[in-house]
């Protein structure tokens, strides 16, 4: 129930920006709640987790952006939701620091090269040259940035929070146990 809750919730994550014309910082609880739902449900929900995510793109698209809304323009990012998820699967049976952080960086290194190879490919912002693509990449930098930040700290929250009070709690039945 938690990582539906935590899915719901990175979701909306990506909604609230715009609500509050508070846009352009790309900073979304999205790349940690798909690892933290892939880390505790089973994998063949990646599927689940993906659909939620279409749906923010269907309605960021049509609702907010005023755009048509083409599904050959989202697949290789709802094959990337998905993909975090079996990423995240990888936690399921042991969470480590290490662990997740590698988790983190392989969430928003693969977003940020996959998006930012979409773009180069399919838009006409860039020429179609090594020189085009490496200036998209190097536009989107500040954005694999903040990604990476957001990433960071959500994951940090979701799954050190729990080891930090199960560690306190031992702790303090430990001390408990010392001194009676």
């Amino acid at each position: 129930m938690l990582a539906i809750l935590v899915l719901l919730l990175a979701a909306l994550s990506r909604l609230l920006p715009h609500a509050m014309h508070a846009v352009g910082l790309n900073f979304t609880a999205v790349g940690a709640g798909l690892l933290f739902f892939g880390s505790r449900r089973p994998r063949w929900q990646a599927v689940v987790a993906a659909a939620v995510m279409a749906l923010t793109d269907i309605y960021l698209t049509k609702a907010v952006y005023g755009l048509s809304f083409h599904v050959s323009a989202y697949l290789v990012t709802w094959a990337w939701y998905a993909a975090v998820c079996l990423i995240g699967s990888s936690l399921l049976r042991k969470v480590t620091a290490l662990r997740v952080v590698a988790s983190v960086f392989a969430s928003a290194t693969s977003f940020f090269l996959l998006s930012n190879f979409v773009v180069w490919v399919s838009s006409g912002m860039y020429a179609h040259s090594l020189a085009g693509l490496s200036a998209c990449y190097a536009s989107a930098v500040p954005f694999y940035a903040n990604d990476l930040a957001s990433t960071g700290l959500v994951s940090a929250a979701l799954f050190g929070l729990p080891v930090l009070a199960a560690r306190t709690v031992e702790m303090l039945h430990a001390a408990q146990h010392r001194h009676a």
